[in-house]
């Protein structure tokens, strides 16, 4: 059998849609490849050179460089612990209240829910957030990073539509059998839910990784200080603490010259790099996840 010859304008517009696609990935893409490729290049050789698409002078320098600023690897546990405690507390009270607002014996269940998709369109603003957090006792201590992330009123829409897709069959024949709420939500929903669970995992985790303005207005302790804020005090400080490594001065950072454009770059990568590697691991659930809560609003 005989293929049918695609017409000349079918072809003409295949060939637009992969030029114009190919451009766009190129145009998203190439920042962040040239960000890397100059973190990964000698520092003299990158500020000389405007576009690049190899590392010139491939070297790790830059990164040694800005492992050794003080206070780095402090951080970075701050934020790890930060992104893993409320990641976690984030999924758990999101995720049993989600489930609880699927009940009909819940009175007022439509209320509640509404209050917490209106919560997302209203905000007090900065000044009463803040005193509420101060009235919390909240201020220097590391719960400032956790009890206000416990609930997030986009998740909770996430996770409650895709509860209700699941068959009423499957807890009511858990029921029959004397399983209560808890046990039901424990070992029935949750592993059925896992797919729009990934996906609120790699939200949650993503905005608790690079969340600095709750550090920069509520955590005056050096213990406390999380990973992007410390960053972006050196990033502030590039030509300061450039002019220091350049001189020899072990103030901030000890060695060979790094330049402030190469420091921000570096800095930038350090920042972004761990956040991604937790993606491929999701990818699979993540989509599913989000086709399902999707086809279902």
């Amino acid at each position: 059998m005989r293929k049918k010859k695609m017409p000349a304008k079918e072809i003409v517009f295949q060939v637009c849609m992969i030029i114009i696609f190919a451009m766009l990935f190129i145009a998203c893409f190439y920042p962040f490849y040239y960000i890397f490729i100059v973190s990964i290049s000698d520092p003299q050789a990158a500020q000389a050179t405007t576009i690049s698409f190899l590392p010139i002078k491939l070297t790790l320098e830059n990164y040694k460089k800005v492992f050794e600023l003080n206070g780095i690897w402090r951080s970075f546990g701050v934020s790890v612990a930060r992104t893993v405690i409320g990641t976690i507390i984030t999924l758990f009270f999101t995720s049993i209240l989600a489930y609880t607002l699927t009940k009909d014996e819940l009175p007022g269940r439509k209320f509640f829910y509404r209050f917490a998709v209106i919560s997302m369109y209203i905000n007090a603003g900065l000044i009463p957030w803040y005193l509420t957090m101060r009235s919390l006792h909240l201020k220097d201590s590391f719960l400032v990073y956790i009890i206000p992330t416990a609930v997030s009123a986009y998740c909770l829409i996430l996770i409650k539509t895709y509860m209700e897709s699941i068959s009423p069959a499957l807890e009511e024949s858990a029921r029959i059998d004397g399983a209560g709420y808890f046990s039901v939500y424990a070992k029935i929903i949750m592993p059925i839910c896992l797919p729009i669970l990934a996906a609120v995992i790699v939200f949650t985790a993503v905005m608790q990784w690079n969340m600095w303005t709750d550090n920069l207005l509520l955590v005056n302790s050096n213990n406390l200080k999380t990973l992007q804020m410390t960053l972006l005090e050196y990033l502030n400080q590039a030509s300061n603490i450039a002019n220091q490594a350049k001189s020899g001065g072990t103030a901030a950072v000890a060695g060979s010259a790094i330049t402030p454009f190469t420091l921000r770059m570096t800095i930038t990568m350090v920042v972004t790099l761990p956040i991604l590697l937790v993606y491929p691991f999701m990818q699979k659930y993540f989509i599913q996840g989000i086709m399902v809560g999707a086809v279902k609003g």
